[in-house]
């Protein structure tokens, strides 16, 4: 299988002392997808722009050595990679600041994205997105990936969606409008409860799973972070503890992770009960440490 991951990449300065790292929700999530599916025939490309300057040759350079096929991401000449600076408190809770106006991969997205030729079933089989990645499209062209997103659906193409919201991006009206068209086609919905909670309300996970359910999402995982997630679907309806972790260094990529973690596990045959068993465990590692990214070393065994 072929699987896709569409967002942006950028430069991540985080820790005492400030360290130079990368980062961003669906890069994190491919370089883990690449990381547990390297002994597979799946492979896991990631779709974006990068400059043409030393430092985004340095960030593909650095994808590439994880797995990550990045012969798809299109340069943009004159342009660089985003900027954030993630802050964490003693809980290992996150705050963010971004420089990413204009980056490489917003050039990217205004672009206009030749649709028909990457969302191709014959040469890709499964796409994931997130609300960030939907976000970083005007409505035009947010509008050109829906229509585009449809025909791959029709032909066989796979869509994987993560509710991410950043209400710096988009208003929480566009947000809705944007998540919901995404998953009336979306084959696994990835939401944390936490953000559906900042879009509609105070619900609770079974209402915000029979609500995704109803729009046409076929598989549906709730995240409620330290509690149990909640898997619902036709004929499923399971909840699956979180691993528990001593202490929490840095909650950043933790839903990235977890992401992953599902999606590897369900791409190779798992249930998905055992997917969500093995995302938890991923994600407590992720949090265990600092920074989006951590050593392969420290990956859970399966």
């Amino acid at each position: 299988m072929h699987i896709a991951c569409l967002g942006e990449g950028m430069i991540e300065l985080s820790g005492q002392p400030l360290q130079r790292r990368f980062g961003g929700d669906t890069l994190n999530t491919a370089i883990y997808l690449a990381r547990l599916l390297a002994a597979s025939p799946h492979d896991v490309r990631y779709l974006s722009g990068m400059g043409k300057d030393n430092l985004s040759r340095q960030l593909l350079a650095d994808w590439q050595a994880e797995g990550v096929d990045v012969s798809h991401i299109v340069i943009q000449p004159g342009k660089l990679p985003g900027l954030y600076m993630v802050e964490t408190d003693a809980q290992g809770e996150r705050s963010f600041l971004y420089w990413r106006s204009d980056s490489a991969a917003r050039h990217y997205f205004a672009s206009g994205i030749d649709f028909a030729s990457l969302l191709n079933p014959a040469h890709l089989h499964a796409l994931y997105l997130s609300g960030i990645s939907l976000a970083l499209f005007n409505e035009a062209e947010r509008q050109r990936l829906l229509d585009a997103l449809q025909v791959f659906k029709q032909a066989g193409g796979k869509i994987w969606f993560d509710n991410n919201f950043r209400p710096s991006l988009w208003t929480a009206a566009q947000a809705r409008a944007g998540h919901e068209a995404i998953l009336a086609l979306a084959d696994v919905g990835l939401l944390t409860l936490d953000d559906e909670r900042a879009l509609y309300g105070d619900e609770d996970a079974e209402a915000v799973a029979s609500r995704t359910l109803a729009l046409g999402c076929a598989e549906v995982v709730i995240k409620r972070g330290g509690e149990p997630c909640l898997l619902a679907g036709a004929g499923l309806r399971e909840e699956v503890f979180a691993t528990a972790v001593p202490r929490v260094v840095d909650t950043t990529a933790a839903g990235d992770s977890f992401a992953a973690g599902y999606l590897a596990s369900r791409t190779l045959g798992y249930s998905p009960s055992q997917a969500a068993a093995y995302a938890h465990r991923l994600s407590a590692a992720v949090i265990a440490h600092a920074g989006a990214i951590i050593p392969p070393t420290a990956m859970p065994l399966r």
